[in-house]
């Protein structure tokens, strides 16, 4: 025990510290070390798991954009026109979108125009390129195009006031073809929505073609020609015409027809568009509320008064159906003569 406590050497007194001390001092160093550094750890890995949530959340928002995020990323697209022909008044603050409804004759298109004209918001102003002088070069395109989007063009279906989108229907033989790198820069510049309408079933709009041009001549509807009716009499009446098909230029023809929708949609991949066919439009109507989101509307159930002319099989509207179905038997084409559209 004298070891552990002193020892006397002379004249001094040696007092010795415990051997037990520095092991006590280093243990509280080591645990307060480890203490320190255990905080230290919790802390970093708390940064982290905060900035590994974060990084999660903005790739989620990215995928799945809430509304108020889609509404920030599409300002570039609205436009506040100032008509010079009339006041937007109260709605002169009220943002607008340009569109245009890019289709062939007889694809169902005015049938979508007047579904869309029935959106409270919405302002198509019908076929206007079908006048040959505002088409006769890309001067007089821009010129009309210009007068459309700034809400100067007056047509049966305008509401321009506090219309929250406003556009057009163009055929594609209308000059869009011909001057289609011009139009897509146009479109590009004045961030115009395209919507492509076109059809699946080519025969049974070459029927529908056939049949509107005899009628222009013959005048079924009491002495009136009518491309599109209201009333299931006046169906009736026109489908009771049944045109005869070349068969020997048929494959051609419908070849042609395919090779034309391709290019043109080819030509307007760089701008912002969607693309629609009538057959899902008949057989599925949430196509058109993909629309109205497609153009930022506020959802509406849309309508129209158009009512279908051939309705039922093609063999009841084709006068030539058994060489037209043994034309295209064994072709790509052979799903046209089944289709019920």
């Amino acid at each position: 025990m004298v070891e552990d406590v002193c020892f006397f050497n002379k004249d001094f007194l040696v007092i010795k510290a415990p051997k037990k001390s520095p092991m006590l001092l280093r243990m509280s160093v080591l645990i307060f070390s480890m203490v320190i550094g255990v905080f230290i750890c919790t802390v970093c890995l708390k940064q982290i798991s905060s900035r590994a949530r974060t990084k999660f959340l903005e790739i989620h928002v990215v995928d799945k954009p809430s509304q108020s995020i889609m509404k920030l990323t599409d300002i570039r697209h609205l436009h506040y026109p100032k008509p010079v022909s009339f006041s937007r008044d109260e709605c002169s603050h009220n943002p607008v979108k340009f569109f245009a409804i890019l289709s062939n004759q007889r694809s169902g298109s005015g049938w979508f125009e007047t579904l869309l004209n029935s959106h409270i918001n919405v302002s198509s102003n019908g076929e206007i390129f079908s006048v040959i002088d505002r088409r006769k070069n890309i001067s007089t395109i821009f010129q009309t195009l210009d007068k459309v989007y700034n809400l100067d063009w007056l047509s049966s279906a305008s509401k321009n006031q506090c219309s929250a989108a406003v556009g057009l229907k163009w055929m594609l033989n209308q000059g869009v073809m011909e001057h289609h790198e011009e139009i897509v820069d146009y479109f590009n510049r004045r961030r115009v929505f395209v919507i492509f309408l076109l059809r699946r079933n080519l025969l049974r709009r070459m029927v529908s073609t056939l049949a509107n041009s005899y009628d222009r001549h013959a005048k079924l509807l009491n002495g009136t020609h009518k491309s599109h009716v209201h009333s299931s009499e006046e169906a009736d009446t026109l489908s009771k015409y049944k045109p005869t098909i070349n068969s020997t230029s048929l494959l051609t023809e419908l070849k042609d027809m395919e090779t034309r929708s391709a290019k043109a949609l080819e030509y307007f991949n760089t701008t912002r568009h969607m693309i629609l066919y009538y057959e899902d439009l008949m057989r599925n109507r949430t196509k058109l509320k993909d629309t109205q989101d497609f153009l930022g509307l506020p959802p509406m159930e849309l309508t129209s008064r158009q009512v279908k002319i051939h309705r039922g099989p093609l063999s009841d509207h084709i006068k030539n159906w058994d060489d037209v179905s043994k034309t295209l038997r064994g072709t790509p084409y052979e799903s046209f003569l089944e289709s019920d559209y």
